[in-house]
């Protein structure tokens, strides 16, 4: 049993600070973010297997993270308010080619990521091109054109 209560507090602790680290941690990823991410997960792993290193205990921990995500999955589903409070909202960054600088800060994204965005999806080159920059929830920003 304490094998799966660890993978619990585990599991919560490093929602709260995924949702705390902010959207545009999990998309851009750099190799410092790749490098963090790897010390993270052993880290992890040794908090929540301890001294076992038993199949058992593996075991036990992957059942309780599969059961813990698909637990989740469902009180989203249930509740919008959860889900705001998990996945977060879409949040406009440009409106009429003007950077929101405010909520750009808040969110840690740049011009320059803004920009990337818009040229990958629409060839756009200058931020008066821009109707509508949406950081979405999954931390990737979309691009309305004018």
């Amino acid at each position: 049993m304490d094998v799966v209560l660890r993978a619990l507090a585990v599991y919560v602790f490093l929602m709260i600070v995924f949702r705390m680290a902010g959207r545009r941690t999990l998309t851009e990823m750099t190799s410092f973010d790749l490098i963090l991410l790897l010390i993270l997960s052993e880290a992890t792993q040794n908090a929540m297997i301890g001294n076992s290193y038993s199949v058992t205990n593996a075991c036990l921990v992957i059942v309780t993270l599969v059961g813990l995500d698909i637990l989740f999955s469902q009180l989203k589903h249930r509740s919008s308010l959860i889900e705001r409070w998990l996945d977060g909202v879409p949040m406009i960054i440009v409106e009429n080619g003007l950077p929101l600088k405010e909520l750009m800060d808040k969110a840690r994204v740049d011009e320059d990521d803004i920009m990337m965005a818009a040229r990958t999806s629409h060839g756009l080159e200058r931020m008066e091109q821009i109707k509508y920059a949406v950081l979405e929830s999954s931390g990737g920003i979309s691009i309305i054109p004018k």
